[in-house]
């Protein structure tokens, strides 16, 4: 970024302690040194002991308090849980009246269970708080005389603060010097347009939107340079003032949605359970507190109460995976709907192709090699202050322009409506403006010919032509023009008319290595890719051809603004490529290809990206993209192309996998072996486990569940976009959960009928069954292949194995009888096991129908 020059600093006086914030009421009515003078600095900015002492003073630069990493919080959170809370109160109750084991173990289960969420939690927040600081956004400051690289967050009042196009403005700041500087304030104040900023005074009474002289906090810069002096930050700001009073909620994702619905169906299952249990228990003249710690442990045995730690785990640990993959999460919910994509838009360059774009000549209207035209090129584009453009870049690589010849006397920056820049320079022949830009714009504005004749409909036709054979080979064109001006204070978009077409630039932008093959994988994961690009219609397909894209069904920006939302909704689907588009557009797109029912996907790295990004069910940002874009991002791409985004897809959808694997095999064990306790307790004498029995065998059966995030995926569960289906969750629990509790009254059966078992025996065999048939069917319900043909991760299946060798060892150990448990016979632990093998057959079976139907 080009920095001006910084004029004659305003003599202040050494600053004394800052006031608390605000520090200056009215400060865009002030001259910008009475400005300084009020904070304390210079135009040169601060020293970095100086900024340390007012981050200290009035404390980091957020307009929301920042959520810290903290173990209290961590252990808060699974505390969180009325039935932990209610369990704790009943055991409270026990103890009261004098049952201290039951007491005492039930208050150890509940101690284990949250010891085990804290650790998992503690650690996967903390993986990601390490992931979040390598996505801070950053300012450009000067400290000590020199600028340098802050966080954000680090910004204080009496900073001085670069800027240039794409920079986010890091706080509420006056302008010591601008230029070209145009600001977009939608996110503020709603204006639809980007609002021209320079320095000043204005009066006392200036709305937000006449503040001309002030850039405020959470606006972006859409073109220009600037040096701004900070007046106020965090919630001193006007957006952090606004903030303060409002709590905003970031939309809630399908995923969200899901696991909502789920919480509201366990919910209801849960109180239903309750209710009609301890009813029923008290009309049969049991206990009360023993029916309450009973039916509150049934509760509990329903509620996977783990499944905040489980998801977080595993999406946490789906996000350090995908750092792997070079891809950094910044929203972790988003990593399910990156996995839902099908939809992936995409601008052509640096994705699709290398985005080294290389000069490649500079020709006349006639086509023959001008070293004029390169001349007049490479001097706009070593002038021209507005937004960084590569294309500048390969000019002024190939081209270094003589300077010292020329004087710049204005610029009419670039924008994305007139897709062209124009600088005015004097020199020994006068003044003249000197444009370039994409081709039909700049033709556009011209009348004549390089010879100084009228540019006719035949001469237009005929550079028309050359310009499509250039484009039809993939080769990028922009137009140059000249008009000689009168010297003025100022220009504007109005002098450019009447313009000297001089001819053209051309460059080339080869396709990446391997992006084909790239394309053609996408593919078989259920991903098609539509490009967007601001680019020629022709270069766009001449590109696609080359990589494997279909090049017919493309769409213009001009076809496009034709359309109404409905009929763009019909066409966008069957479309591949949108050429020649600008930035409202890229969002009607996006809209539209949701509305058709896709979950789309967008890549962006520039300032006209943010709007589109920010619409889009998944946004992906590069490391080196502008801030705005990178804001707006859910994911930055550690390196730019097509493969990182599917590695990261993959993981996306391994992550998502494992989520709804815990799901499904939770809920569905849990609910059959609640159902079948229910309804045992209704008939049985005594009580069919006791409550400190159901939260052990609750507490056991989750630990393998540790080992999920780490489950190895089946390929099919990768290959196509998948989606949260509450219906197909709710019909797997229901389906699952009642045929374990058809095993579980066979057992019943076996153990009262065969075996006229007592109370103890009862409880300690049924307590066996139902944990080891919980653990073992978990092996067959994680994959929808034979559960032979789909080898486990090797936490789970290690896990998984020890939990089994302990509820096969449970009724011998020493500490057995502390729970009520007592030896089992070689018959009841054979039938057991019996039982145990049928059933994993069964379900086998079962699975098979299942996925059948739901395929």
């Amino acid at each position: 970024m080009s920095v001006p020059s910084s004029p004659a600093t305003p003599p202040v006086t050494k600053a004394s302690t800052p006031p608390s914030q605000p520090i200056l009421k009215a400060y865009w009515a002030l001259d910008a040194a009475a400005v300084a003078k009020g904070l304390g600095c210079t135009w040169d900015g601060l020293s970095a002991a100086e900024a340390a002492r007012r981050l200290q003073q009035y404390g980091p630069n957020e307009v929301r308090e920042q959520h810290r990493l903290s173990r209290l919080k961590v252990l808060g959170h699974q505390l969180n849980s009325p039935l932990l809370l209610l369990l704790v109160f009943a055991a409270a109750g026990s103890a009261f009246t004098g049952d201290w084991i039951d007491a005492v173990i039930v208050e150890a289960i509940i101690i284990a269970t949250v010891a085990v969420g804290y650790s998992r939690e503690y650690s996967a927040q903390k993986a990601m708080a390490a992931l979040g600081t390598r996505l801070r956004p950053h300012a450009t400051v000067m400290r000590d005389g020199h600028s340098v690289q802050v966080p954000t967050e680090e910004v204080v009042p009496g900073d001085v603060v670069l800027l240039s196009a794409g920079s986010l403005v890091p706080a509420d700041a006056i302008l010591l010097e601008a230029s070209n500087l145009f600001v977009s304030q939608a996110a503020l104040t709603g204006e639809s347009f980007p609002v021209q900023k320079q320095p000043g005074v204005v009066d006392t009474s200036a709305e937000l939107v006449q503040r001309t002289n002030c850039v405020f906090d959470g606006t972006d810069v859409r073109s220009g340079t600037a040096r701004c002096l900070v007046v106020a930050t965090g919630r001193s700001t006007e957006i952090g003032a606004i903030t303060h009073q409002l709590t905003v909620r970031p939309p809630e994702t399908e995923f969200d949605r899901g696991i909502r619905n789920l919480g509201y169906l366990l919910t209801r299952a849960m109180l239903i359970l309750v209710l009609v249990i301890f009813a029923v228990h008290l009309a049969h003249g049991r206990p009360a507190l023993e029916t309450l710690l009973f039916a509150v442990s049934l509760a509990v045995g329903l509620s996977p109460e783990l499944m905040p730690v489980i998801l977080n785990v595993n999406l946490s640990r789906g996000a350090q995976m995908m750092a792997q993959s070079g891809v950094l999460v910044r929203h972790l919910n988003s990593i399910e709907n990156l996995g839902s994509m099908d939809v992936l838009c995409t601008d052509k360059t640096g994705t699709i192709t290398e985005g080294v774009v290389e000069l490649e000549g500079g020709y006349d209207a006639s086509g023959r090699a001008s070293d004029e035209v390169l001349e007049l090129g490479a001097l706009n584009a070593a002038l021209e202050t507005g937004i960084a453009s590569p294309l500048d870049e390969a000019i002024t690589k190939a081209r270094k322009p003589d300077l010292t010849r020329v004087h710049k006397l204005g610029e009419i920056p670039f924008d994305f409506v007139r897709k062209r820049t124009t600088v005015v320079l004097e020199n020994a022949g006068g003044a003249r403006l000197v444009t370039i830009g994409a081709f039909e714009p700049v033709l556009g504005i011209c009348s004549l010919t390089a010879d100084g004749t009228t540019l006719t409909t035949a001469r237009r036709g005929e550079l028309e032509h050359r310009y499509e054979e250039w484009t039809g080979q993939g080769i990028r064109v922009l137009g140059v023009a000249v008009r000689s001006v009168d010297v003025k204070p100022a220009y504007t978009r109005d002098d450019e008319r009447d313009m000297t077409f001089k001819g053209f630039l051309t460059f080339l932008d080869r396709p990446k290595q391997g992006v084909k093959e790239t394309i053609a994988q996408l593919a078989a994961l259920g991903v098609s890719i539509k490009i967007i690009t601001g680019d020629s219609q022709l270069v766009t397909q001449h590109i696609a051809t080359l990589v494997g894209l279909r090049a017919d069904r493309v769409l213009t920006g001009r076809q496009l603004n034709d359309l109404q939302d409905e009929a763009l909704r019909a066409v966008a689907d069957k479309t591949d490529l949108f050429a020649e588009v600008d930035p409202n557009q890229k969002e009607r797109i996006i809209l539209s290809l949701k509305k058709a029912g896709h979950v789309v996907g967008f890549i962006g790295d520039g300032v006209n990206d943010a709007p589109a990004m920010h619409d889009a069910d998944t946004s992906l940002a590069v490391d080196s993209a502008v801030d705005v874009a990178r804001e707006a991002a859910d994911f930055v791409l550690l390196k730019r192309g097509l493969d990182v985004i599917r590695r990261g897809i993959e993981e996306g959808r391994k992550t998502f996998a494992n989520t709804i694997k815990y799901v499904l095999m939770t809920t569905s064990a849990n609910l059959g072996n609640m159902v079948s306790l229910a309804a045992a307790s209704l008939f049985l004498p005594f009580l069919p486990m006791t409550s400190a029995q159901i939260l052990l065998e609750n507490f056991l059966s989750d630990i393998p569940a540790v080992g999920i995030a780490d489950d190895a995926v089946d390929p099919e569960l990768v290959a196509r976009p998948r989606r949260w289906n509450i219906r197909f969750i709710d019909r797997f629990m229901v389906e699952f959960g009642l045929s374990s509790s058809l095993f579980d009254f066979l057992t019943f059966g076996a153990l009262l009928t065969i075996f006229h078992a007592a109370p103890k025996v009862f409880q300690t065999a049924w307590f066996v069954e139902s944990l080891l048939t919980e653990l073992v069917v978990a092996l067959v319900m994680r994959t929808i292949r034979p559960f032979y043909r789909s080898r486990p991760g090797t936490k789970l299946l290690k896990l998984t194995i020890a939990l089994i060798v302990v509820a096969l060892a449970i009724p011998y150990v020493p500490f057995a009888r502390l729970f009520g448990f007592v030896p089992l016979s070689g018959a009841i632990m054979a039938t057991i096991i019996a039982i145990t093998m049928l059933y994993v057959t069964t379900t086998e079976l079962q699975k098979k129908l299942f996925f059948r139907h739901f395929k």
